[in-house]
């Protein structure tokens, strides 16, 4: 089988000699081996060289993406900074706030935060702004969880905020409850505390105070409240009842006419009443009384003018 060759035949031309060529089989079979290796050294070059050449190409649009990648990191590195900086005014702020409204008073439970504002970094200590500046080379992934943390933190303000606002409006829905302002003018004939009773001469303990004036002088409501009760209640004559809230009512007393009913929503310095005679009164006037949880209060406590 090796000693197998081929004749090739050649005719250069009609009037020349026929010329041959023995051919052994082994040697086309090592020719084309060594063709087929030349090709496949070939081929793998011409791919090196345009594959080079489209590195080349690239290389410029990735130095450019490159650029832009590290101009937008040193933006969002200045937005955390701007922000970490802003929850610890914020912060501040809130601490603030809880020392002048008395928050950590452990029978309201409001006391959520620390009373001192924490670093974001969470370890180390120090400030906020000097940990974004000092990581200059931070990977996406240190960004991504610096930028948790301080997500992580400001959820925590914004709960505090609104525990905030919650107490604020609790405290300005108190204020206008309280009765704070004289619900008629005039002259103060009997304040509260022991007295003696004028038709009985004996000491007897007086729950409000009588104010009087002329007949008819309007009366006003000294808070926010809801009328309870208007009508005839006794030796009182004409009395009206407004609940306040809080376990705060007040009630008034020998009125000349009721301008209000039950179930009517008041407002502060709303005309509820005018001043009277009616019941077991010696002359015109109002008697006022001020009620917490049912026990009468002097309601001078409440009253922030005087005259």
């Amino acid at each position: 089988m090796s000693n197998e060759s081929f004749t090739l035949i050649v005719v250069p031309d009609r009037h020349a000699d026929v010329r041959r060529f023995k051919l052994q089989k082994r040697w086309l079979l090592q020719g084309a081996s060594v063709i087929v290796v030349f090709a496949v050294v070939a081929a793998v070059m011409v791919g090196h060289y345009f594959s080079v050449v489209g590195s080349a190409r690239e290389n410029p649009s990735l130095r450019e993406e490159n650029l832009k990648l590290r101009s937008e990191l040193a933006v969002i590195r200045e937005q955390l900074d701007h922000v970490s900086g802003t929850i610890e005014r914020v912060e501040r702020f809130d601490q603030k706030l809880r020392a002048m409204t008395l928050l950590s008073d452990p029978q309201r439970n409001l006391a959520m935060g620390p009373t001192e504002p924490q670093p974001l970094q969470g370890q180390g200590g120090g400030d906020t702004n000097q940990f974004v500046r000092s990581q200059q080379a931070e990977s996406p992934q240190a960004l991504s969880q610096k930028l948790d943390k301080i997500s992580a933190e400001a959820t925590r303000q914004e709960q505090s905020l609104q525990e905030l606002q919650a107490y604020f409006a609790e405290q300005k829905s108190l204020l206008a409850s309280v009765p704070s302002i004289w619900p008629t003018r005039g002259w103060v004939t009997s304040d509260f505390g022991s007295r003696l009773d004028p038709y009985t001469s004996e000491r007897v303990m007086h729950a409000g105070l009588d104010i009087a004036g002329p007949h008819g002088k309007e009366i006003v409501a000294p808070a926010d409240g809801t009328v309870v009760f208007a009508g005839l209640e006794g030796g009182y004559g004409n009395v009206l009842v407004v609940d306040h809230g809080y376990g705060i009512k007040t009630r008034y007393g020998h009125l000349a006419a009721i301008k209000v009913k039950a179930g009517e929503k008041l407002k502060r310095g709303d005309t509820i009443a005018a001043m009277g005679n009616t019941g077991r009164s010696t002359g015109p006037h109002l008697h006022y009384e001020v009620r917490v949880n049912g026990i009468a209060q002097n309601p001078r406590k409440f009253i922030l003018d005087e005259w």
